[in-house]
């Protein structure tokens, strides 16, 4: 079984994302300090778990994307 996330959760993590791409990172705890800054959560419960999966989104976005090292590699 998978991770059961709120609607909510997901929301916010997907618009900061969108509004601001460069600035998260796959580093939890930055991208919590900047979670607390761009939005008005208080709860640190939630604030954390909106960080948690912007996170993970960073690291799925990054995967997929093709590294140029393995793009040369492929041409010879």
């Amino acid at each position: 079984m998978g991770k059961v996330r709120p609607d909510r959760v997901k929301k916010t993590a997907r618009e900061l994302i969108s509004a601001f791409p460069n600035k998260f990172t796959t580093d939890f705890d930055k991208n919590k300090k900047l979670v607390q800054t761009l939005t008005n959560v208080f709860s640190p419960r939630l604030r954390n778990r909106i960080a948690g999966y912007v996170t993970r989104l960073i690291n799925i976005k990054n995967a997929t994307e093709p590294n140029e090292t393995e793009e040369t590699e492929k041409s010879f």
